[in-house]
């Protein structure tokens, strides 16, 4: 019984540093399973702290897990995206939870390597000891430190350079929608930037653009279609205000990359198998 309440109280914890590590709600939820299975065979009384015991294992499981997603990601059809996670509103006003978990920067975490993102994550936004890390990673702590150094470099080359505020934010994705439903192009055009980028996700399961489109007027184009209806509504994704839209029986979750109250970057989650998880909030911890 201890053993299953300390796994349990650490869950959500566990469940978000694999997710920060997989960009994969699906997978994360087969990490914490297999995770699960390790945890009711230990001596509980040799853990002394229960918290970082669980993490690291948590993290060896996903490192393993890697080997097995590099393969499939080989064989993806088209760009490939983080699965989205409905998230409460409230999630936003932990500022650094809700950066670390955004899909920009998800998709920024993708281009590390496995190693490189286990680090990064577990000490940039967990604060996890290097001590602790070396442990975890299998690498003497002096090496840990350069492994982290490299992948905030990384990271910092390719961040969104400047966040904007809730309430920004909500007002340029909610222009962005309601030019959608309308259809109006003018409108749509004003609030994407001149550079804009589209990159959609369809896994080849649906019809998707399979390389990302750049400039406004080649993404409204693509967005706005003459006698198209389209559904539109805002909700809460990866801690940030985003949107769903429905078009001719296809359904994409939308995220946004705000700057200048223009958009500068959509993220277009279209691929069903990664749609699973918007039909309730998902609790997230730090």
């Amino acid at each position: 019984m201890i053993e299953q309440d300390s796994f349990i109280s650490h869950r959500n914890l566990l469940f978000t540093v694999a997710y920060e590590m997989l960009g994969s709600a699906t997978d994360a939820e087969d990490v914490l399973q297999e995770a699960w299975l390790r945890w009711v065979d230990v001596d509980q009384s040799q853990v002394h702290n229960p918290r970082a015991y669980l993490i690291r294992m948590v993290t060896r499981q996903v490192l393993n897990w890697k080997r097995t997603l590099l393969r499939r990601r080989e064989e993806y059809v088209g760009e490939w995206l983080p699965e989205p996670l409905l998230t409460n509103p409230d999630a936003a006003e932990v500022v650094e939870l809700s950066e670390s978990i955004s899909i920009a920067m998800l998709v920024v975490l993708e281009t590390l390597g496995p190693t490189e993102r286990a680090v990064f994550v577990l000490r940039e936004v967990f604060n996890m000891p290097y001590d602790e890390l070396s442990e975890i990673i299998g690498k003497p702590a002096a090496t840990v430190r350069q492994i982290a150094r490299r992948a905030r470099e990384h990271v910092a080359a390719r961040r969104q350079r400047e966040l904007v505020s809730r309430s920004e934010q909500q007002v340029v994705v909610e222009r962005f929608l309601a030019a959608l439903r309308t259809g109006q192009l003018q409108q749509l055009m004003a609030v994407l930037a001149p550079d804009v980028t589209l990159i959609a996700d369809g896994g080849g399961l649906v019809a998707a653009a399979r390389a990302p489109v750049h400039g406004v007027g080649l993404v409204a184009n693509l967005l706005v279609r003459p006698n198209r209806a389209i559904a539109a509504s805002a909700l809460w994704l990866n801690g940030e205000l985003g949107g769903i839209i429905q078009s001719e029986g296809a359904i994409a979750a939308v995220s946004f990359v705000v700057e200048n109250e223009q958009i500068v970057r959509i993220y277009a989650i279209a691929n069903p198998q990664k749609l699973t998880k918007l039909d309730k909030p998902v609790e997230l911890a730090r």
